[in-house]
């Protein structure tokens, strides 16, 4: 193992940076760029049982220290991906993350099953229950911990693939439904997802979005999820991967202290798409000079 490596759980991954999901695509995009295979992961973009077009109008826009998107979960459909994608995700070199999405539990269900013949492939599902740009499932079913631990639990039974599940920001007490998560059989959890916020245009007087609100992410939301996963850290015994604001190894080493044993890059990736060149040979460099490997910063906060 090298000093910047990882386990999430029974996951190796060679690096604790993983592209999160909806700012790679696939990774064909970004592949001429750079060597993907430095990555610990990339987690494809969401996928549903059929496709879809996602949103319509105005979907993504800057706010302050951040984003807000409402892409409403444009896929292809997870038949296309296995055919055309699947395979290229593998030679990449990076651990093959397959996020999920659904509008019911069935939707959920059918995809893991299908997933699962192709386990030689994937290295994990991502269990999407956290987006706030569709109308049923996700969000609907991640806010409500006693859903999550029955979904879990059924999608649990449906494979044999590690199951990391993706929880919203936007409730009371993220602990509750991480905890049901934890409950369910899940094998991580990935914290946070975008935050639900709205921006105004004040000369038309309507939101900029066309769906109104959107996911509000970038830099103004990492100490919500610093905060977010120190506190879910003090309460699982499943491991814990780190995202929300994301773009610097500062930033990672602060998510690792607070309890991730990996993180996902989000915003940043779509504003500097080689950012995790400059971050992996940070990361490298402080392991080397402060004589650590990255894993033994999992859970090191000293609370006051």
């Amino acid at each position: 193992m090298s000093s910047v490596s990882v386990k999430v759980g029974s996951v190796p991954l060679k690096s604790p940076l993983i592209l999160a999901s909806g700012t790679c695509n696939f990774g064909r995009e970004l592949a001429g760029y750079y060597d993907l295979s430095i990555l610990g992961g990339m987690s494809s973009k969401g996928l549903t049982v059929n496709p879809r077009a996602g949103n319509s109008g105005v979907r993504v826009a800057e706010a302050d220290s951040g984003m807000l998107n409402s892409v409403g979960l444009q896929n292809p459909g997870v038949d296309y991906f296995i055919e055309h994608d699947l395979d290229f995700m593998k030679s990449t070199g990076a651990a093959v993350i397959v996020n999920v999405a659904g509008h019911c539990f069935d939707d959920y269900l059918e995809m893991c099953r299908k997933l699962d013949k192709y386990s030689s492939l994937i290295d994990v599902l991502e269990i999407n229950l956290s987006c706030p740009n569709v109308k049923a499932g996700c969000m609907t079913i991640g806010s409500d911990p006693e859903a999550v631990k029955h979904l879990v639990s059924k999608l649990r039974k449906a494979t044999g693939l590690p199951l990391w599940v993706k929880l919203t920001p936007n409730v009371t007490d993220i602990r509750a439904t991480a905890l049901a998560a934890q409950e369910g059989g899940a094998d991580a959890v990935v914290l946070i997802n975008t935050l639900l916020g709205m921006k105004i245009d004040i000369r038309t007087r309507r939101p900029v979005l066309n769906n109104n609100t959107g996911g509000y992410s970038g830099p103004a939301v990492k100490p919500v999820a610093v905060r977010m996963v120190s506190e879910c850290y003090q309460v699982l015994d499943i491991p814990i991967v780190g995202c929300g604001g994301i773009s610097c190894a500062d930033d990672v080493i602060e998510f690792m202290i607070a309890g991730s044993s990996a993180v996902e890059i989000g915003t940043a990736n779509l504003i500097h798409p080689t950012c995790p060149v400059g971050i992996t040979e940070d990361l490298v460099r402080y392991s080397e000079e402060n004589n650590i490997s990255l894993s033994e910063l999992t859970g090191s906060l000293k609370l006051w």
